[in-house]
């Protein structure tokens, strides 16, 4: 019989850990608050619980209050940075999580965690238990004996290292009962233990299998035959002794060890799904148990065709929600498995096409043919949950839906769009207060899913309805909330058309030259496989440049190429030496950092584009069909997806070159691209109102060479290429919050330089100073930002006590208004070009919006006419004061336009 199992966390390290694993991202929710190490902290917990099941589990705490080891030495963890406030603030949250999650807390005045839990784990030896100590500290390696272990969880949870014995050996080179003594002589930096200065880890190990013991090493020092190590040992003696005092946990803590206590209980399921939904952990939601669903809906499965014509019969004298329940989350793959309705709060129906239970199925033509003259009649109107899926599929099965009324996501993303899921489980917790049955408890984990069909009928009929009956009760929170903060007008106007143009779009999908990306790739292959021979050239050995610890041997250790340039060494991790962007980017003047950038550069187009395009060519139409994302981005931009054709890099030549791979489907069309030109800033032209940059744009200047004109104080003419870089990178900077260091970086200039240059921009342009100041003012008064048309980001964060986190704010609050009014303006342009195709029923297709971008298929007898269109569309979709212009182009390889 197996012995029961007790896990000990070292509550405190997990927390910091948690925090500083987002430190480069911090997790921050819609009110602001940073969450990192709430939420790193309950993943970990529920880890465990999950893939473990402990019968017993305790979370032990430091308690902040001096030790006897600082009390034996003062400067004990003296050099320890304080704990950043953000992080202070989050323990109390973390400690009301453990608590719902019914585990208790163990905290020792006097004791560090590392003592208590090697305390109770060796009390709980006595009691026959198995102890894990979940921890990644090496100090507890010395706890290990038959029957206690340490269970590490390194790289955000996906591996697992649990260490006993024989593997603290295999890992360190020495058994546990000599950690103490390693530790003593190699000291530890993070808790300011001496150690003995200049004895690092692999001295130590080799010295401790030499001689056994640390006694054994002071006692025979005159026997070490190293000069130097025998006078570092001979001189610090006292320092070993003091820190193997220090590093030794101390397993008599005065706490008491009651198993019972420790037992694993049940959740408090209410105060951690309301936990959740504060913190906005809505991905968490699914790892706890199902509550009691609603008793009191009414929820039916319709089977037989006398149910099915009295149901639509009830659609077509009522507002409906529906939903499809379907085989892909392609829309253009998907094959529909069932349909769902809800014309009554808490009263839904699911109609079966495709199930394993084929006697409970009706026949999917015979149910389309009833719902067709219901769907399609624009008089009756529908709600949904991204019903532009559900569109898309209907379209491909023949029916063209009509009168969409409301789309809750939609809504979801106009009334809170930093928030980071508008999917209906999130917005059912934090609009409802209601959890709906998770995906997961369906079709299982995305390595081992099951499809829809194979869901038994009860659950996933259960599972519809709830989707439809949600959708439904959500509108009637979700519109007065859009009417109250003054979005309506903007939804309706502007996203709740656009989805008609997305949906088009996504189904016209874009063809692809094949045998073009083909010689393209075999062409980049030929041309890594030159600059690779010139990299191991350079680098006078072979090595596998896709490795950044060879490669940062090779940059830093081997050529040490950052003294070239006067540059530090870049820091070395236990992973090795940095060698990512930003660190190639500082030596980018030197040809091994430069010929590494042109490589990766080139593997990465190759492997995303140019390999990876011909095969998502969908078999059935015989092209590429992305997703348009209409509530990922807080701006207002739409983004795209499966694939992502917005993120090709038009400003390089190869990038270019991957663009002519876009072609006509007939030989009797052309590609047509429409580009804003500089639209970011005409409206920071309009928004400032400076004379001055609204002038320029008034006289059709080039307004890199007038920023340059003014700013190096020389005629325009006299304007240089090299000069004209630099004011663009300014002009565009500006909008971005660019400091001085990153202006530097940008056009290799001092930051001293920088600093003039930025000054001098705003002695130029006043009032775009003015407008800036004004936004960061206005932002922190109410805590949001509009674009023109009225589309708000909250920026709750900008009260943050990060600076870092603060700065980020003020620059989304300048930047916000632009791009977000960039954005509501070419969705404008989108929808009445649309129109006025659709009206003139031209055969011209819009295929692709990339940011500024909108690309078109025309047959080329019309060319003339639909460019025409475009351009007085683009040009007024919103009346500025100074001109929108554009730049329009049928060659595949001019589609970036010109800026």
């Amino acid at each position: 019989m197996s012995r029961k199992r007790l896990f000990l966390v070292d509550g405190t390290a997990l927390a910091y850990r948690s925090y500083f694993a987002f430190i480069g991202n911090p997790l921050i929710n819609s009110k602001g608050e940073n969450t990192s190490a709430i939420f790193g902290f309950t993943n970990s917990i529920l880890k465990i619980i999950r893939d473990e099941s402990p019968d017993y589990i305790g979370i032990v705490f430091d308690t902040g209050k001096p030790t006897f080891r600082h009390k034996k030495y003062p400067e004990y963890k003296a050099t320890r940075e304080k704990m950043p406030d953000e992080m202070k603030d989050q323990l109390p949250k973390i400690k009301e999580i453990i608590d719902a999650f019914n585990i208790p807390v163990i905290e020792v005045d006097g004791f560090e965690a590392d003592d208590v839990m090697g305390t109770l784990a060796f009390k709980a030896l006595k009691e026959n238990l198995d102890v894990y100590l979940v921890t990644g500290d090496k100090d507890f390696m010395q706890l290990l004996k038959p029957g206690v272990f340490i269970y590490n969880v390194k790289k955000g949870g996906k591996e697992l290292e649990i260490l006993d014995k024989k593997g603290v050996i295999n890992k360190i080179g020495i058994p546990p009962e000599r950690i103490i003594d390693l530790l003593a002589l190699m000291g530890d930096k993070s808790d300011n233990v001496p150690g003995i200065p200049g004895i690092g880890e692999k001295t130590a190990i080799k010295l401790l299998k030499e001689f056994g013991t640390l006694d054994n090493i002071l006692n025979n020092k005159n026997n070490i035959k190293h000069k130097s190590l025998k006078e570092k040992i001979d001189k610090n003696e006292s320092l070993a002794v003091l820190s193997k005092e220090l590093v030794t946990i101390d397993t008599n803590v005065p706490v008491s060890f009651e198993p019972e206590k420790l037992k694993k209980g049940e959740y408090n399921r209410t105060k951690l799904v309301q936990l959740f939904k504060d913190f906005e952990f809505t991905s968490l939601m699914d790892e706890i148990p199902e509550e009691n669903i609603e008793s009191e809906v009414k929820y039916t499965i319709i089977n037989n065709e006398k149910e099915l014509k009295k149901l639509v019969k009830a659609l077509s004298k009522n507002t409906f929600s529906f939903d499809l329940e379907t085989t892909s989350s392609q829309p253009m793959l998907a094959d529909i498995v069932g349909f769902s309705f809800c014309y009554n709060e808490k009263e839904a129906f699911y109609i079966p096409v495709m199930s394993k239970e084929k006697e409970c199925c009706l026949e999917t033509g015979l149910v389309l043919s009833y719902l067709k003259h219901v769907f399609e009649n624009k008089s009756i109107k529908k709600i949904g949950q991204n019903a532009k899926f559900d569109i898309i599929i209907l379209r491909k099965n023949g029916i063209d839906v009509k009168g969409l009324n409301f789309d809750t996501m939609v809504a979801s993303y106009l009334l809170n769009p930093g928030k980071r899921q508008h999917n209906l489980d999130a917005i059912s917790m934090e609009y409802l207060n209601y959890r709906k049955i998770s995906i997961k408890s369906l079709i299982g984990e995305r390595k081992k899913q099951i499809s829809m069909s194979e869901v038994p009928l009860k659950e996933i009929a259960r599972y519809a309805c709830e989707d439809a009956d949600i959708t439904l009760r959500l509108k009637n929170v979700l519109y007065p909330l859009l009417k109250r903060q003054g979005l309506l007008k903007l939804y309706e106007k502007v996203e709740m058309p656009l989805i008609e143009v997305l949906i088009e779009m996504e189904m016209n999908g874009v063809s692809i030259d094949v045998p073009f990306l083909k010689k393209m790739s075999s062409q980049l292959n030929d041309g890594l496989k030159k600059l690779e021979k010139e990299i191991f050239l350079m680098a006078g050995e072979e090595f596998n440049i896709n490795s950044p610890q060879q490669l940062g041997k090779i940059l830093f250790e081997k050529l040490e190429i950052h003294k070239e340039i006067g540059l530090k060494r870049a820091k070395k991790t236990k992973s090795g030496y940095s060698t990512d962007v930003v660190t190639l980017e500082k030596l980018k003047h030197l040809p091994l950092p430069r010929a590494i950038l042109t490589y990766r550069t080139l593997m990465k187009l190759k492997s995303t584009y140019v390999d990876a395009l011909p095969k998502l060519i969908n078999p059935q139409t015989g092209k590429i069909h992305t997703s348009f994302n209409q509530t990922v981005t807080a701006t207002g931009r739409l983004s795209s997806s499966d694939p992502n054709l917005q993120n090709i890099p038009v400003r390089t030549e190869v990038g270019r070159e991957i663009r002519k791979a876009f072609i006509p489907s007939s030989s009797n069309c052309s590609i047509l691209s429409a580009d804003y030109s500089q639209i970011e800033l005409r409206l920071m032209a309009h928004l400032s109102q400076d004379k001055t940059l609204m002038d320029s744009f008034r006289a059709g200047e080039d307004i890199h060479k007038r920023t340059a004109s003014l700013i190096f104080d020389i005629p325009i003419e006299d304007v240089t290429d090299d000069m004209r870089y630099k004011a663009k990178t300014i002009n565009f900077g500006i909008i971005y919050g660019m400091t001085k260091y990153r202006l530097s970086r940008e056009i290799d200039i001092s930051e001293e330089e920088a600093e003039h240059f930025i000054n001098s921009y705003f002695e130029k342009y006043p009032d775009v100073h003015n407008y800036i100041e004004k936004q960061k003012e206005f932002a922190k008064k109410k805590k949001y930002v509009v674009t023109l048309l009225g589309r708000r980001r909250y920026i709750p964060e900008i009260d943050s006590s990060n600076q870092r986190v603060v700065q980020n704010a003020m620059n989304i609050a300048v930047n916000t208004p632009i791009q977000g009014t960039a954005a509501d303006l070419i969705k404008i342009a989108m929808i009445n070009i649309f129109k006025r195709i659709k009206k003139l029923k031209m055969p011209a297709k819009m295929l692709l919006q990339i940011h500024d971008e909108l690309v078109f298929e025309i047959p080329d007898a019309l060319i003339k006419d639909a460019e025409k269109i475009i351009r007085e569309e683009m040009e007024n979709a919103i009346t500025l004061s100074v001109p929108c212009l554009l730049y329009t182009s049928d060659a595949a390889d001019e589609l970036d336009g010109v800026d």
